[in-house]
């Protein structure tokens, strides 16, 4: 074969190669049946990179990376790197839908700072209980009985218990000033998809979040402490009846995310730590969750997966996690999980609460200022390698490069 021959034959192979391997999905990436897939019927937010907004499978595959797993039936979806932000594949992330109770990440991540410490009792009344929605899953939280801030966060995290987040609720100020603080806080995390009605994701009317929102949140979220134990808790004593003259009884309550417990047809993920599952008719099954491995973590999101198989959500999650640790530095992102407005802009010097704001966030509120002012105020941000991660005082919002998972997932039951 002549040497020109040859070059034009070598250049026309590679140039093919390229389109294959680094073309926005590859074909093989797209299941049969996703033309009879549910699309989003009108333009999506572009918050976090153009290619977010557009509908479909978005994916820069480069040089040796994996094809993304067959048979994905979420109507939204999303991968990416918890620490750098970046994200690694996405479909339909800012598609508004139905959240259940993965909402209750937002929830925690807004009224749990709020309320300390966490040895703190409160007895429950009736009325506080009265506005729990038929049908929602419950703790069993009883009125007349007395549970500390940590039994009713156990509540939360592991049954998704309605009754837990409606007493949280009461004790930060009510459920009304509970949902505008949940509405500011997603705000300031930029999560515009989100409309909040209900704080416990209950189907309500308008109420909509999407997968780059709970991704948000789960990012968000995973920075305190509290929040990070408690969703990597796999099982929990929970206190039963007090009966007059005997000892407090317990109960033993387990996570329902079963990429931790596991369950007939789902291993649990190993290095799973958290977040949050949620289900209703309306919102179908949702699942948020953070995995780490070899050093990386990353989170998915899935929502409303179509298949008929038990336990979809969790298989289409633990096949997306799969598949991005697999595909690490292998390709190009296609968005970006955005800071919160105040690491952009800058904290307001007025620290005063918003207007209608709670009043355990006011007191939370009062305390952040007083440590921003013995502290000088200070606000640092700090470039490392892979992204500009900031760090804001006062526990507003704080990104470590290597947040403490391993010690977490230790926790969790050997199988």
């Amino acid at each position: 074969m002549p040497a020109l021959k040859k070059t034009v034959m070598t250049v026309l192979s590679a140039a093919l190669l390229s389109v294959c391997v680094a073309g926005p999905a590859g074909a093989a990436d797209k299941d049969k049946t996703d033309d009879k897939q549910p699309k989003p019927t009108g333009p999506m937010s572009t918050v976090g990179g153009k290619r977010l907004g557009e509908a479909g499978t978005q994916v820069q595959l480069g040089p040796g990376a994996p094809l993304l797993p067959k048979k994905l039936t979420g109507r939204s979806w999303i991968v990416a790197d918890a620490e750098s932000g970046e994200v690694l594949a996405a479909h339909n992330a800012h598609w508004r839908l139905p959240p259940a109770s993965t909402l209750k990440m937002l929830f925690a991540d807004t009224v749990l700072p709020a309320l300390q410490p966490k040895s703190l009792t409160h007895m429950v009344t009736e009325d506080e209980l009265a506005g729990v929605g038929e049908g929602s899953s419950l703790v069993g939280v009883k009125e007349d009985q007395a549970y500390t801030v940590h039994d009713l966060w156990l509540g939360v995290f592991l049954r998704s218990g309605n009754d837990a987040v409606h007493v949280l609720s009461e004790m930060y100020g009510g459920v009304p000033a509970t949902v505008a603080a949940m509405q500011r806080h997603a705000e300031e995390l930029q999560a515009l998809d989100t409309r909040v009605v209900s704080p416990d994701g209950y189907d309500s009317p308008n109420q909509v979040s999407s997968a780059y929102d709970l991704t948000l949140f789960a990012r968000s979220g995973m920075q305190k402490a509290d929040f990070r134990e408690y969703a990597a808790t796999a099982t929990a004593d929970f206190p039963g009846a007090q009966k007059k003259g005997k000892k407090r009884e317990t109960f033993e309550i387990q996570n329902t995310n079963r990429l931790i417990t596991g369950d007939i047809g789902v291993e649990p993920y190993k290095g799973i730590a958290g977040v949050k599952n949620g289900y209703t008719t309306h919102a179908g099954n949702t699942f948020t969750g953070i995995a780490e491995r070899d050093g990386k973590v990353l989170l998915v999101t899935v929502m409303n997966p179509s298949a008929d198989e038990s336990h979809a959500v969790y298989k289409e999650a633990a096949h997306l996690l799969d598949w991005g640790f697999a595909a690490d530095g292998k390709v190009t992102p296609v968005g970006e999980l955005v800071p919160p407005k105040s690491a952009v802009t800058g904290p307001a010097k007025d620290s005063a609460p918003a207007a209608g704001a709670g009043k355990a966030e006011k007191k939370h509120a009062a305390t952040t200022a007083a440590a921003a002012s013995g502290s000088s105020g200070v606000w640092t941000a700090l470039s490392i390698v892979g992204g500009l991660l900031v760090v804001l005082a006062a526990g507003v919002f704080l990104v470590n490069r290597r947040w403490p998972l391993p010690d977490l997932v230790r926790r969790l039951p050997r199988r």
